[in-house]
């Protein structure tokens, strides 16, 4: 007899509507809570965008120096993500946001009183340590807890706290730049854009005291009665009682990571990770007011423009939540992925022939909505769900740290692409934005060919389709 599907209600299967209430708004709660790791995940990497000018002139930086600025929590993410994979493991999901939290405390009270260049940057690296934990924990988090049903537009749930993190720290940004003069701001105001991160880090540490393990960690650590406590609140007695029972007989055998069955879908993991971000998307998300600032705007429309590009990004995300379960995987990675890449290619036209204005700003709003309905949410969507549930803490670490190396490399060295001397008569500052246009192609054409679609599919039954997938390809 075939079990049923993992955390997913039979559609014809009574419930009493009581019961429907109270397991689908603690599933709601606690996916909530662990999206606040995706908030601050969002708040902590972008709080650099409205600060970077700032800082550039108060510890006088060069253009190397700069990208080092934008770029060094993200050598912290690499960090993370790889503990974050032991740690989730080994010890759990939830000690995996506990300790991002903490990590975000630490570096918002750091960074907002560094006397000098090289403390700013320790502060900021111990940041990026929890946003790499964070952003693999929360997703990995919720898929592990969300039924199958639901589990796209809950997974996307943390892309939407995410960019609302973002958007969050462009209006604080914003406000406090408004409190003072450019001479307050470099002395002053940047501090306090990175302090106001201590308010949503405290909430996210009180919260998580109150969510539990997920289910499928606490069974493959033998704590059974644990795991069938969490799945009745998820789904109900009954229903959480087939869900144990389902996880025991689809259960995977012992695997190893490298092994010829997970070799194909950890590379596909990786190469989606690294997509992601060499299509650019980081370059507008940390440099966006530095970029409208070329183009002849002052601090305070480049502001505006900036919390525009996070209003976009917020709203089609929202789109994407509503679509994922629907559409699927595939098809939005694809659609995305050409719309980004056409976007770019205009933007970097425009770019050549120094144009500015509005024409400028409509095609980088046209990138951030197909980033933020495809390829931001989808991404992390397929991260979490392709990977066995044995492998699936130390899998996702490596595919976040490929995504957070490649994070590094494009922040790193955009100022360099974009102020290089030779770049810079030859291209007018288009030369990147041609160059993430390509790659915007090849991710198109990687999606098409090598991801099967997993939408409403449980995750064990993904791991099945897998298998299957291997004996074919044998």
């Amino acid at each position: 007899m075939t079990p049923a599907p993992i955390l997913h209600t039979l559609p014809n299967m009574p419930e009493r509507g009581d019961q429907r209430t109270r397991t689908s708004g603690f599933v709601l709660a606690i996916t909530a809570v662990a999206a606040l790791g995706g908030l601050l995940f969002g708040y902590d990497t972008a709080v650099i965008s409205g600060t970077i000018g700032f800082l550039q002139i108060h510890f006088s930086l060069n253009s190397v120096q700069t990208g080092w600025t934008a770029s060094c929590a993200l050598a912290g993410c690499i960090l993370g993500a790889a503990a974050a994979g032991l740690i989730s493991d080994s010890l759990g999901r939830r000690r995996v946001l506990l300790l991002s939290a903490v990590m975000f405390l630490i570096s918002a009270l750091g960074t907002a009183v560094a006397r000098s260049f090289d403390l700013f940057v320790v502060f900021r690296i111990i940041g990026g340590v929890g946003i790499g934990a964070a952003s693999m924990a929360s997703p990995l988090y919720i898929a592990e807890i969300a039924p199958a049903r639901w589990r796209g537009r809950l997974v996307a749930v943390n892309q939407f706290a995410i960019v609302s993190g973002m958007l969050l720290i462009y209006l604080v940004n914003y406000e406090i730049a408004r409190q003072g003069s450019d001479l307050w701001n470099q002395s002053t105001g940047w501090r306090w854009m990175f302090a106001s991160g201590t308010i949503p880090s405290l909430m996210l540490l009180v919260l998580l005291i109150w969510i539990p393990e997920t289910p499928r960690f606490l069974l493959l650590k033998g704590r059974r009665s644990e795991a069938f406590a969490v799945a009745a609140r998820i789904e109900g007695d009954d229903l959480g009682k087939q869900d144990i029972e389902a996880i025991d007989e689809r259960q995977e055998g012992d695997q190893l990571l490298f092994d010829a069955s997970t070799l194909r879908i950890l590379i596909i993991g990786i190469v989606l990770a690294v997509l992601q971000q060499v299509t650019g998307i980081n370059v507008f998300l940390y440099y966006a007011p530095e970029i409208f600032k070329h183009v002849g705007n002052g601090t305070d429309a480049a502001l505006l423009e900036t919390i525009l590009v996070g209003a976009v990004n917020l709203i089609f995300t929202i789109f994407a939540m509503y679509t994922v379960d629907q559409a699927g995987r595939k098809r939005l990675l694809i659609a995305g992925s050409l719309g980004m890449g056409i976007c770019l290619s205009a933007i970097g036209a425009a770019a050549q022939r120094m144009s500015s204005g509005v024409l400028l700003l409509l095609f980088v709003l046209g990138y951030i909505a197909c980033f933020a309905v495809s390829v931001g949410p989808v991404t992390w969507i397929v991260l979490s769900e392709i990977f066995p549930t044995k492998l699936r803490g130390r899998a996702m670490a490596i595919a976040t740290i490929a995504l957070w190396t490649a994070n590094f490399v494009v922040s790193q060295t955009f100022p360099m692409l974009d102020q290089n001397p030779l770049l810079v008569t030859k291209f007018h500052h288009s030369f990147p934005f041609f160059l993430y246009a390509t790659f915007c192609l090849g991710e198109a054409l990687f999606v098409w060919r090598m991801l099967p679609e997993t939408k409403n599919r449980s995750l064990e039954e993904i791991a099945q389709m897998w298998r299957k997938i291997g004996v074919k390809g044998r």
